[in-house]
């Protein structure tokens, strides 16, 4: 016969009762939390694998941040540039007026004064930001992409050669803008180097000189803005292609992202029909082994067994 005194009973009933009681306010800890694991241990695969999934997340949210920064000084390039398309546009009308022999000293003088306007526009757009403040043609500088000297009006390029690229996810990477010489720098057959503002300014002196010299040089000048057009549109182009694979890469980025929060879901979620089934189950034993205890501790038998 086993004997069994009052206390161990007791002590016994007691560990019992709280254990049962220790899984019942775990299981409702994971219907509110919709989690299933609440350390490591409880499934060390399972924790290892949601420890893969929240880093994929974190660098999945710096692609996103590094895409929408991109999609940003895309937009605002694509912009720009479709301004200046308007504005080459109006500059070669002009001097296509220009180069018409029944154009007068006095209209090439003026047309010279409206380039000189466009021209400024143009470098206006060259110095561009976009929402964050950085320059849209500098490159990596900070500042403005060209300096203007105000004594001659010559436009310089102050920006940086080239413009890092960015990580957009899957190891891929994209150029989000142009610099500067991309756009409006221009070279001659014989490889001397200019830019859209200098053939521009120089353009508008010759016009200003009058005579046949003038319509000549407006001539020479259509050639030279067709190349600039040209240049500009091709840019877009880039650009349309550079915003296309964002999309896309953003398109994938976010069935990751809902792939991720499925299998998360999976490995360290917790089913509600199935914890809540396992709760009622785990009261109803709980509310048993209580009564029993009850009935138990109240037998004029049991102070027999002291």
């Amino acid at each position: 016969m086993i004997n069994l005194s009052t206390g161990a009973f007791y002590e016994r009933s007691a560990t019992q009762i709280g254990a049962l009681r220790a899984r019942a306010e775990n299981l409702q800890k994971q219907i509110g939390t919709g989690e299933r694991l609440e350390k490591s241990s409880d499934d060390p695969v399972a924790a290892a694998r949601l420890r893969m999934l929240d880093r994929e997340e974190r660098i999945s949210k710096v692609d996103t941040r590094n895409s929408e920064a991109a999609e940003n000084n895309l937009k605002f390039t694509d912009q720009a540039l479709s301004q200046m398309t308007v504005m080459i546009s109006r500059a070669r009308e002009l001097a296509l007026h220009a180069a018409n022999a029944t154009t007068s000293d006095e209209q090439r003088a003026s047309i010279a004064t409206e380039l000189d306007g466009l021209r400024e526009n143009l470098l206006g757009l060259a110095n561009g930001r976009n929402a964050s403040g950085h320059s849209l043609f500098g490159g990596q500088a900070v500042g403005n992409a060209y300096d203007v000297d105000p004594v001659t009006g010559v436009a310089t390029y102050v920006g940086t050669a080239t413009l890092d690229e960015v990580e957009i996810g899957e190891g891929q990477t994209i150029t989000p803008g142009n610099t500067g010489p991309q756009i409006f720098a221009l070279e001659a057959a014989d490889g001397t180097k200019s830019d859209i503002f200098a053939e521009l300014a120089a353009l508008s002196t010759a016009l200003r000189g009058g005579g046949q010299a003038s319509a000549d040089a407006a001539r020479e000048g259509l050639s030279t803005l067709d190349t600039s057009f040209e240049k500009v549109t091709t840019a877009q182009t880039v650009l349309g292609s550079r915003m296309a694979w964002l999309e896309l890469m953003t398109d994938r980025r976010t069935d990751n992202l809902e792939r991720i929060a499925d299998e998360r879901s999976v490995m360290g979620g917790a089913d509600p029909a199935v914890t809540m089934t396992r709760l009622q189950e785990m009261m109803t034993v709980l509310e048993a082994s209580q009564a029993s205890f009850v009935r138990l501790a109240n037998l004029n038998l049991f102070t027999m067994l002291r």
